[in-house]
């Protein structure tokens, strides 16, 4: 049975959405009856002149939804529909906003430009599953409760791999695991002595500090970022007890914290017996100038402490994260009751997984990939949009900041790209003394030709809107 779908490229639905809706329709109408087998993504990709992306992403929508089925080696099968099919439009999921990952279906979204997504297709998922097998091979003592501070093997493989690779300096027992970064944080205010009860967080910022003090009686107060970070004259003048930076890729403006400023803060918290959390989210991914030390790494009063996460450098299904705390803040930890949340069976193997050399391994292949997929965002970037935008946060990091020459707000762009099935973003606070729009765009979790498509369709939206 040849099955040819007729699309329009004037139309204002991407391709994707006119092929999902043609297969829809036509399951639903019957006319593609149970067990019809669909032509091969590559056939149709041929047939009708568009990319394979397209084809697969119209698939996988209509697999999530129940109307086909992926069969091993044999290919894509309408399946059996039930009476609740039709009721609901692909445009009726929720929208996604700035700060969360959304759990609406892909299918009202043809691109996703979200900064926290992450490329899982090349994560070596088998390697990882033999670490695991191993693990469990070894017998039963793997599933009884573990350490509160986190297992002993993982924190010295960490303290390994930070010294080597970020220059941070710490022994396994200063080392602190928990089930996400608010986790981490939550646990870390109780160890503080708040003369204050006052945060300073760079604005605009990650907002899950926000959210991580919901529950204490600290004051959040917000410090203006400048070209180089956070501005330490503006953080001089507040009373704070602690600075919460993103020193390595500051987010989510993209920044690099220059070594000369990184001095100057570390001045601030000795001076005024403050502390700095140093959240290194991302610091694996660099890809221009040389290596910056952490913060904690040059750090010789210990009033740092270090944050970090493989939610972006591996996946963030394991929630595993983990601080290193100075000896002070330790000691007051040790006298505190504890249970652990992060997975005792993930922080096993993510051990292994390091032991065996193929975490940093697997940091240097995303590397390389992370920076081609960059590479083609800012070329068709300039290619499509030229000097209608100025990019900046490009040294490092999985997402890009676009300022965008437009009379128009960042809100009303994003509305008009929402229209165009496309997500794009802005920071979370409002930017002072900033004329252009600007807008986050992430590039993670896309291909090279999704990132290409996207920002022609972009451009395309956009060209009303430039000034």
């Amino acid at each position: 049975m040849e099955i040819i779908p007729k699309l329009d490229e004037r139309s204002k639905d991407s391709l994707y959405i006119q092929l999902y809706g043609y297969f829809k329709q036509e399951i639903e109408e019957a006319v593609l009856k149970k067990e019809t087998r669909l032509p091969s993504i590559r056939y149709l990709a041929d047939r009708l002149k568009v990319s394979k992306t397209t084809v697969q992403m119209a698939y996988q929508q209509l697999v999530a939804e129940g109307y086909i089925e992926s069969r091993s080696r044999s290919g894509y099968f309408v399946a059996e529909l039930d009476s609740t099919f039709g009721e609901a439009s692909v445009t009726d999921y929720p929208p996604r906003t700035h700060e969360e990952p959304s759990l609406q279906k892909k299918g009202s979204i043809s691109f996703d430009f979200f900064m926290s997504d992450i490329d899982t297709t090349h994560f070596p998922l088998d390697a990882w599953q033999k670490c695991e097998r191993k693990l469990l091979n070894q017998g039963r003592d793997l599933l009884k409760y573990g350490d509160y501070q986190g297992e002993m093997r993982l924190r010295r493989a960490l303290s390994d791999y930070l010294h080597r690779s970020r220059g941070v300096r710490c022994t396994p027992e200063q080392v602190v695991i928990a089930a996400g970064t608010q986790s981490i944080l939550t646990i870390l205010y109780q160890l503080m002595n708040w003369r204050f009860h006052r945060l300073a967080m760079e604005v605009p910022g990650y907002q899950g500090v926000r959210r991580s003090l919901q529950k204490t009686s600290i004051q959040l107060v917000p410090v203006s970022v400048e070209e180089d970070g956070l501005s330490v004259d503006e953080l001089s003048r507040i009373q704070a007890d602690a600075a919460y930076i993103t020193p390595s890729h500051q987010y989510p403006l993209g920044m690099v914290m220059p070594i000369a400023k990184r001095m100057r803060l570390l001045s601030w918290a000795y001076a005024h017996n403050g502390w700095i959390i140093e959240d290194d989210y991302d610091g694996e991914f660099r890809y221009r100038g040389k290596p910056i030390p952490s913060l904690q790494g040059i750090d010789e009063h210990n009033r740092v402490i270090y944050v970090g996460t493989f939610s972006k450098s591996l996946m963030p299904a394991i929630r595993v994260s983990y601080m290193v705390l100075p000896p002070v803040l330790l000691e007051t930890y040790h006298q505190l009751e504890w249970r652990q949340t992060a997975s005792r069976l993930h922080q096993q193997t993510l051990a292994l997984f390091i032991e065996n050399g193929q975490w940093e391994q697997h940091i240097r292949k995303m590397r390389t990939l992370y920076k081609k997929k960059q590479g083609v965002l800012l070329e068709t970037i300039k290619a499509e949009m030229g000097d209608h935008v100025h990019i900046g946060g490009q040294d490092a990091g999985l997402h890009i900041v676009l300022h965008v020459k437009s009379s128009n707000s960042s809100e009303t762009l994003i509305k008009q790209a929402k229209k165009a099935s496309i997500n794009v973003y802005e920071p979370a606070s409002s930017l002072k003394n900033i004329k252009n729009a600007v807008i986050l765009l992430g590039f993670g979790g896309l291909s090279p030709e999704e990132i290409k498509q996207g920002i022609k369709l972009l451009h395309k939206t956009w060209l009303p809107y430039y000034s």
